[in-house]
């Protein structure tokens, strides 16, 4: 059965490709007709390109991926990223085991001098809700940010729930940054120039991993680049109620990716499942922080980036105010998704 779900997502991601991509590239006044009357809200105007992907989801009655089966919602998931991201150019991927865990390693066309001899490295950990999400799914996302900034890019497939429910996810970001660090000459990188990031749920990780390094003693990263983070299990911020529906990412998704990572027993206000709730922020390395305007977890991302600069921790927060959560996966598609994503590029080669 999974078997032919895979060939039928082979053969719909062949048809709806070229439709998507024809869509977002009519002049902008067609756009702006055929995605309908504009969508405004808090102050924000959603991106007609954002809007037409709705649209085109609606008339296609594709079903989200947290109403299928969990199997054939990660096939899903991951047919419609790669359909979204596209074949972005990159020097050159490997796949290799970090921490004994499956990684990817992506190297740019053509390199510095200084990164082709123990350059930065940035660490990424991919969204999906701790559920859903792969190497796959967000090779798109790493190609781009690999060869636009011009610095290498581990992607490292953490276990995930509810398979491995919290806190096995977390050990596995904090293992493969010792691993990395440990094994940085191996990767042609300097120890002291890694970056730790990631979207959405990766971004959690990435911070968390933060607060277990301050609390075990190991060296900060340079930076932690935080795209749209799930910073808070333990409450509900206003985004969360304004677009819980018709914005991508729905209520029920987090609602069930919620409780497949967290354990019964677990409290959900612990730091190191949810940051905004630690006593102090202070140590943890320098953040850019990215949010989308339509997103269920704007409130929390820009809350906790007001925290860490509250607790001296020096921070870029931006909004993207006409976007979607999981922008980071159109660069493929969406012009207004690509410009974003050069934006986060300069802060990651700013940085390193």
């Amino acid at each position: 059965m999974i078997d032919v779900f895979t060939r039928f997502e082979t053969l719909r991601a062949r048809a709806e490709a070229p439709a998507l991509r024809g869509a977002l590239r009519l002049p902008d006044r067609a756009l702006r007709v055929l995605s309908g009357r504009r969508v405004v809200s808090d102050g924000q105007t959603l991106d007609p390109e954002m809007q037409m992907v709705l649209r085109m989801r609606r008339l296609l009655k594709e079903p989200p991926v947290e109403q299928l089966p969990l199997p054939a919602g990660r096939m899903a998931m991951r047919r419609q990223c790669r359909l979204a991201g596209g074949t972005q150019p990159i020097g050159s991927v490997r796949d290799l085991s970090a921490a004994g865990l499956p990684a990817r390693l992506y190297t740019p066309t053509d390199p510095s001098t200084d990164a082709a001899a123990r350059g930065p490295l940035l660490l990424f950990l991919h969204g999906g809700g701790f559920v859903y999400g792969d190497l796959d799914t967000h090779d798109a996302v790493c190609r781009f940010l690999a060869e636009r900034s011009q610095v290498r890019v581990l992607a490292v497939d953490y276990r995930r729930a509810p398979e491995h429910p919290f806190p096995g996810p977390v050990d596995d970001a904090m293992a493969a940054y010792t691993w990395a660090r440990e094994h940085a000459a191996d990767l042609g990188v300097d120890a002291e120039r890694i970056a730790v990031g990631g979207d959405s749920a990766g971004a959690n990780l990435a911070t968390v991993l933060c607060l277990r390094a301050r609390e075990e003693g190991v060296p900060q990263p340079r930076l932690q680049l935080l795209l749209y983070p799930v910073t808070d299990f333990s409450q509900e911020l206003a985004s969360r109620f304004e677009y819980a529906e018709g914005f991508w990412l729905t209520k029920t998704f987090i609602d069930r990716c919620r409780a497949a990572y967290l354990p019964r027993d677990v409290d959900a206000a612990d730091p190191v499942l949810s940051p905004l709730q630690a006593k102090d922020l202070d140590g943890l390395a320098p953040a850019s922080v990215t949010t989308a305007g339509f997103d269920p977890l704007r409130d929390e991302g820009e809350a906790y980036a007001r925290r860490l600069s509250d607790d001296g921790v020096e921070v870029q927060m931006t909004r993207q105010p006409g976007l979607l959560h999981g922008f980071a996966n159109m660069v493929g598609a969406s012009s207004a998704a690509r410009a974003a994503m050069h934006e986060v590029v300069a802060q990651l080669r700013t940085r390193l």
